[in-house]
């Protein structure tokens, strides 16, 4: 078993330690390559519980934040979902696992370029991307399924609700920093 196999295997249980139960879940993050969504450097930290940047002043998440946020959204596989915060591509590629359709909005532009790259690399067909801002949402394609924000907001932003179906589910950070966020499940 190599280096990369055993620290995936230490954080796999680890998050369930920490309350990911959903075998899903755990499944989908235990089969994404960390490594392919980190800058080289940090490829020794891949699958330690630790945001690390991608540059643009933006971090990829820690694994147990994208676990706890994935969990809420009690996906399945027929689901059509919209992710505001595309960033490294990390959760997206596990939203793709457990959805039908990912639709994926990123403001920096040369994250979204590289995020893309790894989509193709890694053979993925169902994540539809593009640059804009996150807030307004994606009209043409609404409504969806479930919506997670992953960075935080003031407050929810309106086009979002309005583009989440009836018995849609959207997962947000709300609060103006850091320290005073907190995770929101919309029903």
């Amino acid at each position: 078993m190599n280096a990369d196999a055993t620290q995936k295997i230490r954080l796999i249980m680890y998050l369930r330690q920490q309350g990911i139960h959903s075998t899903d879940v755990l499944s989908a993050i235990e089969r994404t390559p960390r490594e392919s969504f980190i800058p080289a450097m940090f490829h020794d930290q891949a699958y330690e519980d630790l945001a690390l940047p991608i540059g643009r002043g933006q971090t990829i998440s820690q694994p147990l934040i994208v676990g706890i946020m994935t969990q809420f959204l009690n996906l399945k596989k027929n689901m059509r979902v919209l992710e505001i915060g595309t960033g490294s591509g990390y959760h997206t590629y596990i939203l793709s696992q457990l959805a039908r359709f990912v639709y994926t909005i990123e403001r920096h532009k040369p994250l979204l370029f590289k995020s893309e790259k790894i989509f193709r690399k890694l053979n993925v067909s169902n994540i539809f991307s593009k640059h804009d801002d996150g807030g307004l949402g994606w009209k043409a394609q609404a409504p969806f399924d479930r919506i997670i924000v992953t960075a935080s907001a003031p407050e929810i932003p309106k086009n979002l609700l309005n583009q989440l179906s009836e018995d849609g589910i959207m997962i947000i950070p709300v609060g103006d920093d850091y320290s005073d966020q907190v995770l929101k499940k919309i029903k």
